[in-house]
């Protein structure tokens, strides 16, 4: 029993039913706050749009050389709105967006000698 419990433990959400449509959404599974974002692989040579895939990390391209030029040297591109033609080439990636938090302490002073309160602010 105790090693089914690890073994749920380790898995990372994959974020699957968040919606493809939405730039940004929350996660129903998780909670976390998740950026879909679009990308394309292009030649470094000729600039050829190629498909690519999301392997490791990093975006790449499905094939190892260009057909157009014969390359071996590609460059994802981000798409800010995908296209019923850029589809068939692009890949999704959903990346959580970390929200930093600046958490402020405040107190109120009283000065001894008359009634005049100040705030002290520390960051």
């Amino acid at each position: 029993m105790d090693i089914l419990n690890l073994l749920r433990q380790k898995r990372e959400c994959k974020h699957t039913k968040v919606s493809q449509q939405e730039d940004f959404a929350y996660c129903p599974d998780c909670g976390e706050l998740i950026e879909n974002r679009w990308y394309i692989a292009r030649c470094k040579c000729c600039g050829i749009k190629v498909k690519a895939i999301y392997k490791g990390g990093k975006v790449i391209s499905q094939e190892k050389f260009c057909h157009n030029c014969g390359g071996q040297n590609f460059e994802p591109e981000q798409v800010s709105n995908i296209n019923c033609i850029d589809i068939n080439y692009a890949v999704l990636v959903k990346t959580v967006v970390t929200q930093e938090t600046e958490e402020t302490t405040q107190s109120w002073f009283e000065m001894p000698t008359g009634n005049t309160t100040k705030l002290l602010t520390q960051t």
